[in-house]
């Protein structure tokens, strides 16, 4: 992280100190944040200088917001948010504005965790907002487990419509949960930090780290074939999916079953149980999982305990977690078919 600080001297060191009507806070603000380090920043919002002795504001500089690669990670997490909500009838428009106050981000959270938050529906006071939103965001902390890892968000910041604590936020959850999108690679701001100090206000620029590459963002392992297949060879990822939808229904069949669509019909985990036990020639315990899952949590449970059949029967770990097949992960899913095709395709 780069930082540069200016110190800012005013005309006027009664007026620096002592403001004693809103214009003089407005020029005050303006001094700082119209120093060298950032003459873009002109048309701050006076609403952003009016601070108390030690307060900070941060805010993207506007060369920033206009980078392409910021514009397509803010335009993808408001689709993906959109898409996750749909049946809420919930249509977000503008990150700082519609998920400020906790209402939007509880329900978000409800609908990927599949978990009921105890939190009143409506709230329109600035107390109610805030504690609604450290309750939503104490969830999110459960279902992050950061571990020691600070988390770059608060109540004050999300409640602040601090769009960068914002998208930190929302970029962590897409993570966590696998979401189907692909998050822009390697996104970074220019912020502008204001504080004021005995008076006067000071400007810094730092660099925020939005993203970084996609196999750190998404922690996965080494490149294989499969990344190389999505990304310069797409053409010939529809002959990969026909070759395994053979491969399965060939064994599926004897259950009367059969898969047509890959990114679906494997993301509940009860195909892939049943697979693995005609591939070994079993009968897998309806108790051992769930044959009609109804939440996440319980298709989760079902390709966790395929994983486990698989482990048993020779093969390796696979590479993908259980969540991003359940999250509907093409590339996930392709790699558990393709070891099972792999060990079992010369099975009768």
């Amino acid at each position: 992280m780069s930082a540069q600080e200016t110190d800012v001297e005013p005309t006027s060191s009664a007026h620096a100190r002592f403001p004693d009507s809103l214009s003089d806070l407005q020029e005050e603000g303006k001094n700082a944040i119209n120093s060298p380090m950032s003459p873009a920043l002109a048309d701050v919002h006076p609403g952003d200088t009016l601070l108390e002795e030690n307060e900070e504001r941060t805010m993207i500089d506007p060369t920033s917001k206009e980078d392409p690669k910021f514009k397509e990670l803010v335009k993808v997490l408001i689709d993906w948010i959109n898409d996750v909500l749909v049946e809420e009838r919930i249509i977000v428009k503008q990150l700082e504005e519609d998920l400020y106050d906790g209402q939007v981000l509880q329900k978000l959270l409800e609908k990927l965790a599949d978990r009921k938050l105890n939190v009143a529906e409506v709230t329109q006071s600035e107390i109610g907002q805030k504690q609604k939103l450290q309750t939503v965001l104490e969830a999110v902390r459960d279902v992050l487990r950061p571990h020691g890892r600070a988390l770059q968000w608060n109540v004050d910041s999300i409640h602040g419509k601090n769009l960068v604590a914002i998208l930190h936020l929302l970029v962590s959850l897409a993570v966590h949960f696998r979401a189907p999108i692909r998050l822009p690679e390697n996104v970074s701001v220019q912020v502008v930090v204001v504080r004021k100090r005995e008076g006067l206000l000071h400007s810094s620029h730092i660099t925020e780290e939005l993203t970084t590459t996609t196999e750190m963002i998404m922690g996965r392992f080494e490149r294989d074939a499969f990344d190389t297949l999505f990304d310069h060879a797409p053409d010939k990822l529809s002959v990969v999916k026909k070759s395994l939808i053979t491969f399965v229904n060939k064994h599926l069949n004897k259950l009367n079953l059969e898969v047509t669509e890959l990114e679906t019909q494997f993301a509940d985990g009860v195909y892939l149980v049943l697979l693995m036990g005609l591939l070994e020639d079993y009968f897998v315990p309806l108790h051992n999982f769930y044959l009609t899952p109804d939440s996440f949590d319980q298709k989760v449970h079902n390709v966790a305990f395929a994983f486990e059949l698989m482990l048993d029967g020779g093969l390796k770990k696979p590479k993908a977690r259980p969540e991003d097949v359940v999250n509907l992960d093409l590339k996930s899913t392709l790699r558990v078919l393709y070891n099972l095709f792999t060990k079992y395709k010369h099975l009768e």
